[in-house]
């Protein structure tokens, strides 16, 4: 019973370097919005498909397309896409276990929404623009962020945004989804995690 009153709280995940800017129900609110926003600017959802890159930006795709169900009555596809070999900064980050691509659908003449957990520099939306046009010519790609934290190395920018959240480059944004960590949440700690 303790363990589970201590998943309930997410302000209990937080570690002592760390400060939670967003908790589960704000995620929820957020993902909300953004679904809504998508189906208004793509005026509905029947050409869109949705594809998170590998991790969390995977699950959160499932949730913006589950949001989109309840407000659309139409789910789009959801595909993952993982940018490992794609990235142009491999010498630095050191090569890590690839994630999962599974794309079961076209995209060719399709609305792409590429769906990430933080947007910092743009060098992993590169990648994963780079790993999406070898499965065909998308119509449009749109991205949608959870937390966009400033600090761009490249003109990218995205469309939909769960949250704005300035941070300085010595802070470390932390998203951590029940799906992978147990519990839903966003932090601000300092220093990168490896």
């Amino acid at each position: 019973m303790v363990r589970r009153a201590f998943f309930l709280c997410p302000h209990v995940m937080a570690e002592p370097d760390e400060k939670q800017v967003l908790d589960e129900e704000a995620i929820r609110r957020a993902l909300v919005r953004m679904a809504h926003e998508i189906v208004e600017k793509n005026r509905g959802a029947r050409d869109i498909v949705l594809v998170g890159i590998w991790t969390r930006g995977a699950y959160l795709a499932k949730r913006l397309a589950d949001a989109i169900e309840r407000v659309e009555g139409i789910r789009p596809p959801v595909g993952t896409l993982d940018v490992t070999f794609h990235r142009d900064d491999l010498d630095m980050r050191g090569l890590k276990e690839p994630g999962e691509t599974d794309i079961a659908f076209p995209v060719t003449d399709r609305i792409v929404i590429l769906v990430d957990d933080v947007l910092f520099t743009g060098r992993t939306v590169r990648a994963a623009l780079d790993a999406l046009m070898s499965f065909g010519r998308p119509r449009k790609v749109q991205l949608a962020t959870l937390v966009d934290r400033g600090h761009r190395e490249l003109p990218i920018r995205a469309d939909y945004v769960g949250k704005n959240l300035p941070t300085s480059s010595q802070e470390d944004v932390r998203v951590r989804l029940r799906e992978i960590d147990g519990v839903d949440g966003v932090f601000i700690g300092r220093g990168e995690r490896q």
